[in-house]
């Protein structure tokens, strides 16, 4: 059977899913569990959080794309955006015939055809806004269905079908497929869209600026005309692809119709008390584990986009004071000998510096260490090499990582650690770059004091940095760990 592009293949019990680990798949693929489907999955690179999850779930994860994969002749094959046409497996179904389709696909018409969407999009912060949304919507009774590219402190899925009306979803502007290039956000039937900011990213897959925006500018298009968009108006960006916008339009930010003060942080609770203000009035009040300006309106946003649906500052209130985070935004992942290690992950410049303003209002003048792993198809690029050089200056010291594999870049197009480096030891900075994890772990363990804080940024397993740096601190400090 061919691409499936219109409905779902019937009888449709078995489902097999080809790149499981993406934060995105396998919240899909929870769901369809969840829903009483069989699943099974494929990818490469399986590592926690996404591998326990799925192990929880009692999904088969199967390493590979390789033929034998697709033995079992599932009903539908769901192919991810990180799966190419040549694949070994990817042949595997066209050949046999097997029907297949993308996850957006499946998701609108298992779980959005019938739900009030409400889409979280833009180049930073939607999984944020996306996790804190569905939280405060979930503790004010709507009983969401969501769908988050991350996993939210005190939650079990990253995705839910939910027994009411509202779908809260995270709204991915990378492509959908290798058989649709279109973004992902372009089939979840908004009806009411958050765009947080838009900034060049995804070289992969985007020419320039005016490329993404053209995407952004689909996703505005597509919106009903008694949709709402909520819309970053201090962002030139956003406020260019919201220029024809069919439905109304609410601004937020600095100035604008909803907009947010940071009252005081509490920076041994880690705890940020904040008013969200309309019309230049307070609004109401709350309390929350997510510090920073850029937090701040993150949350700001998705309290606009809940308030359109009727909830009241009272009835968001308990969502602030119960959501405990998410797992690789600012998380703390140990103290020992009173260093506190971070997991984040930060990887455009703009998400570097803001994350790194943040946690200089949570940790005050504790001495910061930022270690810094460029990962994604960007930030293994040149692209923004002059602009990382910058985004660093909040730090006290940083270690640069030698880049993920760069084998399918062209030389001149490779990111350079040791530039950066040096680029950064001009601002004033001590920074250095270390070619593997092995030399991080011993330069951090012999180096880091009590009261320290590590940052980790990277969007992947970084190798193991994380518990490897834990167990060399743990041994150097004993018992006052």
């Amino acid at each position: 059977m061919p691409l499936i592009d219109n409905g779902l293949p019937e009888p449709l019990q078995t489902l097999h899913v080809m790149g499981i680990c993406g934060t995105a798949m396998g919240a899909l693929a929870g769901m369809l569990a969840d829903a009483g489907y069989t699943v099974t999955g494929s990818d490469t690179g399986i590592y926690p959080p996404m591998s326990d999850y799925l192990a929880s779930l009692g999904i088969d994860v199967m390493e590979g794309f390789v033929a034998e994969n697709v033995d079992h002749a599932p009903d539908l094959v769901v192919v991810g955006n990180v799966v190419r046409a040549v694949y070994e497996e990817a042949v595997a179904v066209v050949e046999r015939d097997l029907p297949y389709c993308s996850f957006p696909h499946v998701l609108g018409e298992l779980f959005l055809r019938e739900a009030r969407s409400i889409v979280l999009a833009g180049t930073h912060g939607k999984t944020t806004t996306t996790s804190i949304t569905a939280w405060l919507a979930d503790a004010a009774g709507l009983d969401p269905g969501y769908l988050v590219g991350g996993i939210v402190k005190g939650w079990d899925r990253t995705a839910r079908r939910g027994a009411g009306t509202h779908f809260v979803i995270e709204g991915d502007e990378y492509d959908t497929a290798f058989f649709d290039k279109g973004p992902k956000f372009l089939h979840y039937r908004a009806n009411t869209a958050v765009l947080t900011s838009i900034e060049f990213d995804h070289a992969d897959i985007y020419r320039d600026l005016d490329h993404v925006k053209e995407s952004f500018q689909k996703l505005v298009a597509s919106m009903p005309e008694d949709g709402l968009l909520v819309a970053r108006w201090d962002d030139p960006n956003v406020r260019s692809v919201c220029e024809d916008a069919p439905c109304e339009v609410q601004g937020y930010g600095p100035g604008q119709t909803w907009d947010g003060r940071v009252e005081g942080v509490d920076t041994a609770r880690g705890r940020m008390e904040f008013s969200v203000l309309r019309n230049g009035k307070i609004w109401g009040r709350f309390s929350s584990t997510l510090v920073g300006e850029h937090n701040l309106y993150n949350q700001v946003a998705a309290v606009a986009a809940l308030a359109a649906e009727g909830l009241t500052p009272e009835r968001l209130r308990p969502g602030f004071e119960s959501f405990a985070g998410i797992k690789r935004r600012q998380e703390v992942r140990g103290e020992p000998g009173g260093v506190t290690v971070l997991d984040d992950f930060a990887h455009h410049p703009t998400s570097v510096r803001v994350t790194l303003d943040a946690l200089r209002l949570r940790f005050g003048g504790r001495r910061l260490w930022v270690v810094f792993e460029p990962r994604s198809a960007t930030s293994r690029r040149s692209v923004f090499q002059t602009a990382y050089a910058q985004a660093f200056d909040l730090a006290d010291r940083v270690i640069i990582a030698a880049p993920h594999d760069q084998s399918r870049i062209a030389t001149e197009e490779r990111f350079d650690s040791r530039a950066l480096a040096k680029a950064l030891r001009a601002r004033g900075l001590e920074a250095q770059s270390l070619a593997n994890v092995a030399h991080i772990v011993a330069e951090l363990g012999a180096n880091a004091m009590e009261g320290d804080v590590i940052a980790v940024l990277s969007n992947g397993g970084f190798g193991g940095l994380h518990q490897k740096l834990l167990d060399r601190l743990e041994e150097r400090f004993g018992d006052r760990a």
